[in-house]
């Protein structure tokens, strides 16, 4: 099985379903509300461990009833997660709201993973290690150097945008504010040039319903389509393009082809809510090629 680690955040997503977005300072009522779990990293490991990857997460939860609960739901999903930390500080929380074309709004309190801190990380053999940018710049550094060591890659999704870390990176997956926050470039093509000869990863801009950017160093940019589908909610879209990429990057899949898989399976996860609700099975992706 192609093994991924990933090393980063997991929280609880509260998430009210609303006919459309409030703006500042309004209320707007009516809505659904559902509690999920959550977190970037922890739904990208959802997303690889649905398509057959071999998962380990690695963060930390509260020693709260919200820090069982998404224990439990990685569990349930076939995660390894012994290396999951129990630390005294509340375990993560995203509210969000969707709107009835499935857009949303996403504010977060980090809590433990805010805390977590890095000690080890174990990579015997091979396989591919996947961070975020919802823990803090030290364990980014660390999971990347402790797969450098292990001759892992190591593919970062830079969410929420801040610095890039001094480490190596295979490949660089922001989206396209994402991108912009991070060179300053508006165009997805001269971002992924940029952020390629920053870091000398291949750089792929997930671009929504565009479909995303692809750049590997010493290429030229590829526009990949996206699947269409009937949107319900696009919460986790960005989580499953990293699951899926990781997972077949960890399969000896080519870069252009894991990311074209990783688009299909994107695609089908905004087809139901919650972020990790859609989440397909490879036979689920598969079927769209």
């Amino acid at each position: 099985m192609p093994r991924v680690v990933v090393v980063g955040s997991i929280n609880v997503d509260l998430v009210v379903v609303s006919e459309r977005l409030p703006a500042a300072g309004e209320t707007v009522a009516g809505g659904r509300f559902a509690s999920y779990g959550g977190g970037k990293s922890a739904n990208q490991a959802v997303a690889a461990a649905r398509l057959g990857a071999d998962v380990v997460f690695v963060g930390a939860v509260g020693r709260d009833a919200m820090g069982d609960e998404a224990e439990a739901e990685l569990r349930a999903e076939g995660i390894d997660v012994s290396g999951l930390a129990r630390l005294d500080e509340p375990t993560g929380v995203a509210l969000i709201v969707v709107d009835a074309a499935g857009e949303n709004q996403i504010a977060v309190a980090s809590g433990a993973n805010a805390a977590f801190e890095l000690e080890s990380l174990e990579l015997d053999g091979d396989g591919v290690v996947l961070l975020g940018h919802e823990v803090s710049e030290g364990v980014v550094i660390a999971a990347a150097r402790a797969a450098e060591a292990a001759g892992w890659p190591v593919v970062l999704n830079p969410a929420p945008a801040r610095e890039l870390p001094a480490a190596p990176l295979a490949v660089l997956t922001p989206n396209a504010s994402e991108a912009e926050q991070l060179t300053g470039e508006s165009d997805p093509e001269a971002a992924a040039r940029a952020l390629s000869k920053a870091t000398g990863a291949a750089v792929l801009i997930t671009l929504g319903a565009r479909g995303a950017l692809l750049l590997e160093p010493g290429g030229s940019p590829a526009l990949l389509p996206a699947t269409k589908v009937d949107v319900v909610d696009t919460t986790g879209a960005g989580d499953t393009v990293n699951g899926a990429l990781a997972a077949e990057l960890a399969a000896g899949r080519p870069l252009r082809e894991a990311a074209e898989f990783a688009l299909r399976a994107a695609a089908i996860s905004t087809t139901k809510p919650g972020a990790r609700g859609g989440m397909p099975t490879r036979e689920e992706v598969d079927a769209t090629a």
